[in-house]
């Protein structure tokens, strides 16, 4: 008969070692589905919204739009989906990643500030530079993060900016499925982003702002205004005259910066795209 006392279980470092591992593996598992169903239900709720209004075309008068209910629809559905895709998104984000926002939030809201404020007579915005960097480099989720940050932190000074954060955060998940490194894709990708961009941004410029928000975009809607086009119709015609423009500009602009980037740093940022 042995005098041994009982045999404790024991665990091997490889054993605990792989334990660990795995339930490391299901938490991020967890953390990308949940970035990824918010994302979804923010994308809903964008469309949504959007068809909203356009289909409804609240008709409150040309000089009260900002106090009829377009406005406090656009408010609503985009700022709603905006912090959804937030508060999913942002976890989700390598440390790599969220180094990179503050720069990319400078850069969007000084240049966007400047371009929107000074009487300039071109109707560009050069808002979503930084939004397409980050996009370029870190991927599609990150790029959306970027842009509805700007859009809510760029809002605290200038509060007409925010119920466009939707459409920031659209152009920043667009971006980020552009194949960057085929040179001539990056324009041609600009040109298609900056109409989907018309599409969704024309309803809350109308509604909201009667479709004078910014200088040289203002002073666009005004001259189709005096060609005989309907307010809803020269926003729309200003927007899709606007927006492809601004974002070939800016896609062009990224390109160039990412050409010029040693390969090592675009590496880095392409195995941890989101």
């Amino acid at each position: 008969m042995s005098t041994n006392g009982p045999v404790e279980p024991t665990t091997s470092p490889d054993h605990t070692g792989h334990k660990q591992g795995t339930a490391s593996n299901t938490l991020k598992r967890r953390v990308f589905n949940s970035a990824n169903v918010c994302t979804a239900i923010a994308i809903l709720i964008m469309a949504a919204t959007w068809l909203t209004l356009v289909l409804m075309q609240p008709d409150d008068p040309w000089e009260s739009l900002a106090d009829g209910k377009g406005s406090i629809i656009a408010l609503a559905g985009f700022g709603v989906s905006a912090l959804i895709a937030l508060i999913g998104i942002v976890p989700k984000l390598p440390s790599r990643s969220l180094a990179l926002l503050p720069a990319a939030l400078v850069i969007n809201i000084v240049v966007g500030q400047v371009i929107g404020t000074m009487p300039l007579p071109a109707p560009l915005y050069l808002d979503s530079i930084g939004t397409v960097l980050i996009a370029a480099l870190a991927g599609p989720q990150a790029g959306m993060a970027t842009g509805v940050l700007s859009a809510l932190i760029w809002g605290t000074f200038n509060p007409t900016v925010v119920p466009f954060a939707a459409d920031y955060a659209m152009i920043g998940l667009l971006a980020g499925l552009v194949p960057w490194t085929k040179r001539w894709v990056p324009p041609i990708a600009g040109v298609f982003v900056g109409l989907l961009s018309a599409l969704m941004a024309a309803p809350v410029a109308s509604f909201i702002f009667g479709g004078t928000a910014g200088t040289g975009t203002g002073l666009l809607v005004t001259a189709y205004r005096g060609l005989g086009f309907s307010p809803m119709t020269a926003v729309y015609l200003q927007s899709l005259t606007s927006d492809p423009i601004d974002k070939m500009i800016v896609f062009t602009l990224v390109a160039a910066i990412i050409a010029a980037l040693p390969l090592r740093t675009i590496r880095s940022f392409s195995t941890k795209k989101s």
